[in-house]
């Protein structure tokens, strides 16, 4: 049997990962960048079907409800890309992610409520 161009001979076993999943480049483009404007539908995140996750509705609106009640925790704060990007080249670990910086908040320094400074 050929699957992607590789051939599977009887009885050899097949590894299947997940963090590979939505990294296809053929059906992807820039699959290792984050890009928050792409097109969401052909995703695999959440299956696929009829054995589609029915906590997807919930998982999609919890990074909302996170950044939304931290920017309204942290009113003087704005925040800024990293300093550098992820860079380019292959994964590292069981989910094939790498070491980045990611934004951080930048926030005016403020005093204790009622002390004056700020």
């Amino acid at each position: 049997m050929e699957v992607g161009g590789q051939t599977i001979r009887a009885g050899e076993g097949v590894l299947c990962t997940l963090s590979t999943a939505n990294r296809d480049e053929g059906a992807f483009t820039d699959p290792d960048e984050l890009d928050l404007r792409r097109d969401a539908r052909s995703h695999l995140s959440f299956g696929f079907g009829i054995h589609q996750c029915i906590g997807q509705s919930l998982a999609r609106a919890e990074p909302q409800i996170a950044l939304e009640t931290l920017l309204r925790r942290l009113p003087g704060c704005d925040w800024r890309p990293p300093s550098r990007s992820c860079g380019s080249g292959t994964g590292s670990g069981s989910t094939g992610s790498r070491s980045c910086r990611t934004p951080v908040p930048h926030c005016r320094r403020t005093g204790p409520k009622g002390s004056g400074s700020g």
